[in-house]
């Protein structure tokens, strides 16, 4: 019991599974076709769960460098100043603020996650439109949750401006980034009673 004669709960901890787990995002180039591309490299907590909502929050980085969209010289232009300037700006992050809806409870479940977005120098808020996967406990003894999200950006708001105009009218990359992510969390032990 807490001093002010309310009982604490206890907060349940999970950790994300890289290996089953994509961040991926998609932009329009010359205005024709799409490319898309993933990080190969992100780390993400999720804390609280379906009984204690009010508990939940979700803290998420991404290595700039892990960015792939298959084509190496692409890639470098991404790393570099006219866009994430990895060298500067290793990390893109993501700190949840609040849940729009309802917290999930059974497969299907839709919600929105907001929270603060730091790409470069800026961070500002933005809402993933998300689906719970459900629940379940693997073969190992481990219990995992999985998600869906996405969301569309511009990343002009972020400094990502880089563009060149083209002679039939348009731009040569899209300013509007949609970003999507299959996510796959394991809880970590078991929490203890505060």
């Amino acid at each position: 019991m807490a001093n002010d004669g309310t009982t604490r709960v206890a907060v349940t901890t999970w950790q994300l599974d890289p290996t089953h787990s994509s961040v991926e995002f998609a932009v329009k180039h010359m205005m024709m076709t799409t490319v898309r591309g993933r990080f190969k490299n992100v780390e993400a907590t999720l804390t609280g769960d379906r009984d204690h909502p009010e508990a939940a929050g979700v803290e998420a980085t991404i290595d700039v460098a892990s960015i792939d969209t298959g084509v190496a010289d692409r890639d470098a232009h991404l790393r570099g100043p006219d866009f994430f300037d990895a060298e500067h700006f290793p990390h893109v992050t993501f700190r949840m603020t609040a849940i729009d809806g309802n917290a999930p409870k059974q497969d299907g479940d839709r919600f929105r996650v907001v929270g603060e977005l730091a790409i470069r120098d800026t961070t500002m808020e933005v809402a993933l439109d998300c689906e719970y996967n459900g629940r379940g406990t693997d073969p190992w003894g481990n219990t995992r949750a999985g998600f869906n999200f996405r969301t569309e950006l511009d990343r002009r708001e972020w400094g990502l401006k880089w563009n060149q105009a083209l002679e039939t009218g348009g731009v040569l990359v899209a300013n509007k980034v949609r970003v999507e992510g299959e996510v796959q969390f394991v809880m970590q032990g078991r929490p203890d009673t505060l």
